[in-house]
């Protein structure tokens, strides 16, 4: 598929992401409206009032009284309020921008590589979904250095505070990213319908299942090895030279940790082992997609594995999450209500940025160095030789 027919899809996906954030955060006005805590309960309201904050141009509490900005009039308290204003403004306006300059070359790789016919239509629905999320991500972290100067204190602790925003409003980027995934492949099958026959390639079965072994085995190494308590807090505890840049261990948790375990110490071990379960769904999920792009995309570059395999890995992540909501569901009962109980989901998006995109890239490069140049510019799997017949007697 082309990249001026893969152009349209992209497009439509990341405005109508655009759009659906940027409406979210002007929803929260409604929140405020008298009798909106009455219909939805006060803990609901305040609940979807945090998800939702973080897309609103709204001054928060923070901003309005915290630096003095804005006096109790409703107007600028001079000169250094009116800059902390237009700071929270301009994050604002880079963060929803943003959205759709992350989507847009993503979503364009995708489709173009994965283009939603001949069965592709799932695995193309899933990987432009978890991009999505991913360049919701993006911009909340490219834009959180504007909105932390405005709240008056960007030079304490820079990275930790850096850490801490860059998952917020996480929970409606996951609908958000499904509807704009939905609307790119739509828009991509009628695009794609003058493209001609797009054929699946061919890959040996055991080709595909080492590379995709090859690269669940680093996804596994986040989520089993660095995400263990002790390696963690290890992590969290790096401190380098003084400086706005010396306390990177927040962070690295946030990019490098999918999940978070320790031994069953005051758990039983039946439970434990349900949550373990989680973490195996998520590696099932990884390496089934790994197994099957190299045969899906129509070319598996570089960029596409790495891209595909970040989709992979974010679908990995909601299917453990969901599993994990499912099982506290069943124990409490809903006593806590379904928006507090779903508020882990979308965690860990920007580790599976950076272990997906390496996971992904040892997939491609296990996938070429197991392979074969044939005549025609194809490549196939080293055969092994075949034994000599038997002399005759």
């Amino acid at each position: 598929m082309t990249y001026g027919r893969a152009a349209a899809p992209a497009v439509a996906g990341g405005l109508l992401l655009t759009l659906l954030l940027w409406w979210a955060g002007a929803s929260v006005n409604a929140l405020h409206l008298q009798g909106t805590a009455d219909v939805l309960g006060g803990r609901v309201a305040a609940d979807l009032e945090h998800w939702l904050s973080p897309w609103s141009f709204e001054l928060p509490d923070a901003v309005r009284w915290g630096t003095g900005s804005v006096s109790g009039t409703g107007e600028p308290a001079g000169v250094n309020g009116s800059r902390y204003t237009a700071l929270y403004a301009t994050g604002m306006q880079i963060r929803i921008i943003t959205v759709f300059a992350f989507f847009l070359p993503g979503a364009l790789l995708l489709v173009r590589r994965l283009p939603p016919v001949n069965g592709r239509v799932p695995a193309a629905l899933a990987a432009v979904w978890g991009w999505g999320m991913v360049a919701g991500t993006l911009a909340v972290t490219v834009s959180a250095p504007w909105l932390i100067a405005s709240h008056g204190r960007g030079s304490f602790r820079f990275l930790p505070q850096l850490a801490g925003e860059m998952t917020a409003g996480r929970q409606i980027l996951v609908p958000a990213s499904l509807l704009a995934a939905v609307v790119t492949v739509l828009v991509a099958r009628v695009t794609a319908k003058g493209a001609g026959d797009i054929p699946r390639a061919v890959v040996p079965a055991g080709v595909a299942r080492l590379s995709a072994t090859a690269g669940t085995v680093v996804v596994a190494l986040s989520l089993f090895v660095l995400s263990h308590q002790s390696v963690a807090a290890k992590l969290q505890g790096t401190y380098l030279s003084g400086g706005l840049l010396s306390e990177p261990g927040d962070l690295l948790r946030q990019l490098l940790l999918l999940g978070a375990w320790d031994w069953p110490a005051g758990l039983a071990l039946d439970r434990w082992l349900m949550y373990r379960a989680t973490d195996v769904l998520l590696l099932l999920v990884v390496w089934w997609a790994l197994r099957l792009l190299p045969s899906l995309l129509t070319r598996a570059t570089v960029p596409a594995m790495a891209a595909g395999a970040v989709g992979a890995t974010v679908m990995g992540l909601l299917a453990g999450q969901s599993a994990r909501i499912l099982m506290d569901a069943s124990d409490s009962g809903m006593r806590w209500g379904l928006v507090q109980m779903t508020s882990v989901i979308g965690t860990g998006v920007p580790a599976a940025l950076v272990v997906g995109a390496v996971a992904g890239t040892t997939a491609a490069v296990t996938l070429r160095l197991t392979a074969v140049r044939m005549p025609d510019g194809t490549r196939a799997a080293p055969e092994s030789p075949s034994p000599e017949p038997a002399p005759r007697a």
